[in-house]
């Protein structure tokens, strides 16, 4: 099976290396992976600060850089939920109405992907550590599901995933880090904090941008705590 890589635009500036973790995942899974030149930013940022017209005009550019019948899969849940649910926000009755029909139905989150398209159930290996599953809340709000990577996260042998007493968000919040510094860093000690209290040593997220967040923080503020991206794992 061929299928279509998406990476966002931090992912692909910062994390090359969580980007090539999945791709080996996918091949090791029995895909061949096509990485399209052409994409860009999905328009995310633009979208939630209120400039639609101009998410609009990022989203044309990945609907027609993605037309095609291969399966398209994101490596943000954010951005995935941003195209595949907000998107319709902005296409429904468009000149590319049909086009971005085609293009939601073949797009989906990686763990997701695993999960329902290959029928990927079980994580065939050992990671004996006490960990935290933080799921961007921006994916859910976009009604993305964090239920398939927490499921295939559970299958991995010698991992215990704790649960926090609150769920909060980690401060990112897609464009909160940039726009209420002062607010997403509160929101991200706080987050931190919980996990601490936890005795994990390990938080694990299927969205690169609640890491990347959490990691600056954790930095200016002598945190030490692990970071992994769902594919590290898998």
């Amino acid at each position: 099976m061929i299928i279509d890589l998406q990476v966002p635009c931090y992912v692909n500036r910062f994390f090359p290396d969580a980007a090539m973790a999945a791709v080996q995942v996918l091949e090791k899974s029995g895909c061949s992976v096509h990485y399209p030149l052409d994409q860009t930013c999905c328009g995310m940022p633009a979208f939630f600060d209120g400039f639609r017209e101009q998410c609009k005009e990022a989203g044309e550019q990945m609907i027609k850089t993605f037309l095609n019948d291969r399966y398209t899969v994101s490596l943000g849940s954010v951005c995935c939920s941003v195209m595949k649910y907000h998107y319709n926000d902005l296409f429904h009755n468009s000149s590319l109405h049909n086009e971005y029909k085609h293009f939601q139905k073949n797009l989906f989150e990686f763990s997701t992907f695993l999960e329902e398209v290959l029928g990927i159930s079980k994580i065939n290996r050992a990671l004996y550590s006490k960990a935290v599953f933080a799921g961007g809340c921006t994916g859910v709000s976009g009604c993305l599901s964090h239920d398939p990577s927490i499921r295939l996260l559970h299958s991995i042998e010698g991992l215990e995933l704790l649960t926090l007493k609150k769920h909060q968000c980690c401060g990112w919040g897609g464009t909160l880090a940039r726009n209420d510094e002062k607010k997403s860093v509160e929101q991200a000690l706080a987050f931190l904090k919980e996990v601490q209290d936890t005795g994990a040593e390990l938080i694990i997220s299927n969205e690169m941008g609640c890491l990347m967040h959490l990691a600056m923080v954790m930095n200016a503020r002598g945190i030490t705590l692990q970071l992994r991206y769902v594919a590290e794992l898998f």
